[in-house]
């Protein structure tokens, strides 16, 4: 691994880094030196995900918690400061949905996706730039949002807008944290395999308990994906990894997808006979 992208002496946090994408971000981190609280919901995921780290040489410190609660998350970041003498990292990971025509979505189910997806951000980005700015050592913040931040989202239109919310705050921090050395960073998934979509939504990791898709579905989803697969948790976490390091030195504001091209495709499909296709099946080139 090249220097710049060591992490070796930093204190980073990741809120719902238990599971999925937050577990791997936290690892890359660990892998790259860093120390990692995982701030989790779920007590059994923060353990396992903790020791993982420590598997790889880093200090990790486990904290269960709700994103929801401000007071709880607050505390964490407090303490991460306290117990590691610093705070340079924090990756903003947590978050939620479920699918529900906007006419159908009461006002508490909206409220909780803004909670969840949205304050939950506001929240722990003002607590953390607060120990970076206070320390004069500069930081990184990576926010993970999701390519619904910058497309139509029908059925998931609360959670579609938490995520466009989040890219905007991404480039209004970016720019007002920017004299204190804080780079502030965004990475946009889209199909990847997690726990949570493969119906392990709660308790420990297990994939023995996943419900995975025929083969039919799975053809049906990689047509929908121009590098033909679903994404791994890993390269997420590859990604927030290049963000929180020294390699992207010159880069803050920047929204980085990492969906397979699903993005740059906007609604392009290959057909089963490999042809792309658009509106409902005119083809083009072979």
């Amino acid at each position: 691994m090249t220097d710049r992208l060591r992490l070796d002496g930093q204190a980073a946090l990741v809120t719902g880094g238990g599971g999925g994408i937050g577990r791997a971000i936290a690892l890359r981190l660990a892998e790259a030196g860093a120390d990692v609280t995982i701030f989790d919901i779920f007590p059994q995921r923060a353990e396992e995900a903790a020791a993982r780290v420590r598997e790889r040489g880093g200090h990790a410190l486990a904290i269960a918690g709700d994103v929801m609660d401000a007071d709880a998350l607050r505390t964490a970041i407090d303490t991460t400061a306290a117990q590691r003498g610093r705070l340079d990292i924090l990756v903003n990971n947590a978050g939620g949905v479920s699918a529900r025509r906007f006419l159908e979505q009461s006002e508490r189910s909206m409220r909780k996706h803004i909670d969840i997806n949205l304050m939950s951000m506001l929240v722990a980005t003002q607590a953390a730039a607060a120990h970076m700015v206070a320390a004069g050592r500069g930081g990184s913040i990576v926010n993970v949002a999701s390519i619904e931040a910058s497309r139509a989202a029908p059925n998931f239109a609360v959670y579609a807008a938490c995520k466009a919310a989040m890219l905007s705050f991404t480039k209004s921090m970016a720019v007002e944290l920017s004299v204190h050395g804080i780079r502030v960073n965004c990475i946009a998934p889209d199909h990847t395999v997690t726990p949570g979509n493969q119906g392990n939504r709660a308790g420990p990791v297990d994939p023995s308990t996943w419900k995975w898709h025929s083969d039919e579905e799975i053809d049906a989803m990689n047509r929908l994906i121009p590098l033909g697969r679903e994404g791994i948790d890993m390269e997420c976490g590859d990604a927030a990894l290049f963000l929180a390091s020294g390699m992207s030195s010159y880069i803050t504001g920047a929204l980085l997808p990492v969906d397979g091209g699903t993005g740059a495709a906007s609604g392009w499909v290959r057909g089963r006979n490999g042809k792309w296709t658009l509106n409902e099946g005119l083809s083009f080139g072979g």
